[in-house]
């Protein structure tokens, strides 16, 4: 059977999250949590909107997937972010022990994974890659815009 539904169009859900951060001046990480082919939740960094250091994308999307799920844990549930998640968003998403973690664009500086490969849940699988150039490129923009 052939499905519209794979990690670059669930990534591509994700863009648009990030895009809608960009447009109000947020750094631009959307999130989105999926199970069963179904989008659960979706977020971007709302850390200047709601002056809260820990309003990332993740964290956001993270929450409304449980309160959606009515439970804690995001067993069955992949998160599909536009950046590396940083060591904050990586302890969250262990502690939920969700199923899969797609990222798109590493970050060099604040990523979880430059500190520990270990940082998920052990029965956590991470990939990343899928549109990295076109989130990254919006990194850079936004970033380019501000200085």
């Amino acid at each position: 059977m052939i499905t519209p539904y794979n990690d670059e169009y669930f990534m591509k859900q994700a863009y648009q999250e990030a895009l809608k951060a960009y447009e109000i001046g947020e750094i631009p990480v959307g999130a989105i949590v999926v199970a069963n082919n179904q989008i659960l939740a979706r977020a971007h960094n709302l850390t200047e909107q709601l002056t809260d250091v820990t309003a990332h994308a993740e964290i956001q999307a993270i929450t409304a997937a449980a309160n959606f799920l009515g439970g804690k844990y995001l067993h069955g549930c992949t998160l599909y972010v536009t950046l590396e998640p940083c060591v904050m968003c990586g302890g969250a998403l262990y502690w939920s022990q969700i199923d899969k973690v797609v990222f798109a664009a590493r970050d060099e500086k604040r990523g979880a994974g430059r500190l520990s490969e270990n940082i998920y849940h052990p029965k956590t699988l991470v990939t990343n890659g899928i549109m990295a150039e076109e989130c990254g490129d919006l990194m850079k923009q936004f970033f380019a815009e501000r200085r």
